[in-house]
């Protein structure tokens, strides 16, 4: 688990950022080049490359060149790490609100399970 860390810190790095989460939604559409990820930013195009160079070191992206166009592919191995290791925190909390739910109905007469 510790050797996923550091992977899952880059993605986690990568998504916080609200414009590298509309490229991530674009490229959910299908490949885009650097300069059509960042037509609907306002930013500059080096900035966009920078945001795409951080993308592809967390792994949520693929980059291949031809020519002068850089074409860009969202690589969904990498994004499903991220959610599962979400979803079995999920997981996690919810069989522990579980076990409170049933330790208060237990142990509380007048408990009345709200939902």
């Amino acid at each position: 688990m510790l050797n996923e860390a550091p992977d899952l810190d880059r993605v986690f790095h990568a998504l916080a950022d609200p414009g590298r989460r509309l490229m991530l939604e674009r490229l959910s559409q299908g490949p885009a080049s650097v300069t059509e990820l960042g037509r609907p930013l306002a930013m500059s195009l080096a900035a966009v490359v920078q945001h795409v160079q951080i993308l592809e070191a967390s792994g949520l992206v693929r980059t291949q060149k031809l020519g002068r166009t850089r074409t860009c592919r969202l690589n969904a191995v990498t994004l499903r790490s991220a959610e599962r290791w979400i979803s079995e925190r999920r997981t996690f909390v919810e069989r522990h609100l579980d076990r409170l739910g049933q330790y208060l109905d237990e142990t509380d007469p007048n408990h009345e399970e709200t939902s």
